[in-house]
């Protein structure tokens, strides 16, 4: 009876919580980046620009530009065109490009070519010529109907602008900002898991069964607490080898400390209370009383720690990106973008470098603004 009424209890509990986070502004903005940043992530081949693997399409002519640049863009068709390519590979891999975009001022016709002039630089063009038959099928391929391929090669011709300039390898900024954000949040996500995973673990135990379990895990907690999270990382990081998959586990295995803490103290006051020595009267196992009985009710402080090392993760593994052992190019990644153009900052193009700064900084921010309403909203200070 005592059980059900805590349970009952806690569903009421949980239903005010969310009451007073959807009223903190804060919160509720935060939670918004985040969804836009999760969609933009899920997304990105489709909403990016330049929507090939990577976003790694290279224009070398136009590297280094302004945010708001615009060229005219010639497309011309590679030899061998790589077979169709399904929904589901394209939003996971991109598209494999078919042409090459050749940079142009102008251009005319001359029966079954079409010369241009091509942007080499702001001051700077060059006259190529390009048969009509190698733009529209690619190099040793016989042209039937000129008229019908000058009409086709007009319609390779269109206007690109780069609404937050190129890199120095001339790669559009904002596609590889769209497809980064698929670093930040999959670094973030896994390496909360693991964290969450190991933490609980650990922490529920210590707190659960006290005595010699409680010292070895505080001991091992210590020790790990003892080095510096940046040299454990760079440590964990050189022995897996550098790549994606690798930061996440050496972030995720820096980062549960706080969590087994955490959760250590909350099981430690909830070991005590009447609906525990409820389930040890009743015959429940350790394992059932823990799993379905505390962890459910400690959920507030787990979700406010969770979205803290949410945020921590992303600037890890930004920070790991920018000192080369994190993200390998030509992988985008925030911190890698930054690494990548930080020399722009003090010349011309200082946003090449700050565009990425700004999406770790506002997508950090979302995360501890939603953790500070979780952390409001739970009350995780003392009432249940």
């Amino acid at each position: 009876m005592y059980l059900r009424y805590f349970e009952n209890r806690m569903d009421a509990f949980t239903q005010q919580a969310w009451k007073r986070l959807r009223r903190n502004k804060g919160a509720v903005a935060g939670l918004a980046v985040i969804i836009l940043a999760l969609v933009a992530a899920v997304f990105s081949y489709f909403l990016a620009p330049d929507g090939t693997s990577y976003a790694n399409r290279m224009v070398l002519e136009i590297s280094g530009q302004r945010p708001g640049f615009s060229v005219h863009m010639l497309s011309v068709q590679q030899a061998h065109t790589p077979e169709k390519e399904g929904f589901f590979h394209r939003l996971i891999y991109g598209k494999t490009p078919s042409d090459v975009l050749v940079p142009v001022s102008s251009w005319r016709f001359t029966h079954d070519s079409i010369v241009v002039e091509k942007y080499v630089d702001e001051a700077t063009t060059a006259t190529e010529s390009y048969p009509l038959a190698q733009v529209l099928y690619g190099k040793d391929s016989v042209l039937t109907d000129v008229a019908a391929a000058q009409q086709a090669t007009e319609q390779r011709l269109f206007r690109q602008t780069f609404h937050l300039g190129t890199d120095k390898f001339g790669r559009d900024i904002l596609s590889r900002l769209l497809v980064g954000t698929r670093v930040s949040l999959s670094v973030g996500c896994i390496a909360v898991l693991i964290s969450l995973t190991i933490g609980i673990l650990l922490g529920a135990v210590a707190g659960y069964f006290r005595g010699a379990a409680d010292e070895g895990v505080m001991w091992l907690i210590n020790v790990i607490w003892s080095m510096p999270t940046l040299l454990l990382v760079f440590a964990i990081t050189l022995a897996l080898g550098k790549g994606f998959w690798q930061v996440f586990i050496a972030v995720g295995l820096t980062m549960w400390v706080s969590v087994a803490r955490i959760i250590r103290g909350q099981v430690l006051g909830l070991r005590e209370l009447q609906f525990v020595e409820a389930t040890r009267a009743l015959g429940y196992g350790h394992t059932r009383t823990i799993v379905r009985h505390i962890l459910p009710n400690i959920l507030g402080p787990v979700m406010v720690v969770a979205a803290g090392n949410f945020a921590t993760a992303i600037v890890v593994e930004a920070g790991l990106s920018f000192l080369g052992v994190g993200v390998q190019p030509p992988q985008p990644s925030w911190g890698l973008m930054i690494k990548e153009n930080y020399n722009f900052i003090i010349t011309h193009n200082p946003l090449l470098a700050l565009a990425p700064g700004l999406a770790i900084m506002l997508l950090v921010l979302a995360f501890n603004l939603l953790g500070n309403g979780l952390r409001d909203a739970m009350d995780v200070r003392g009432k249940i």
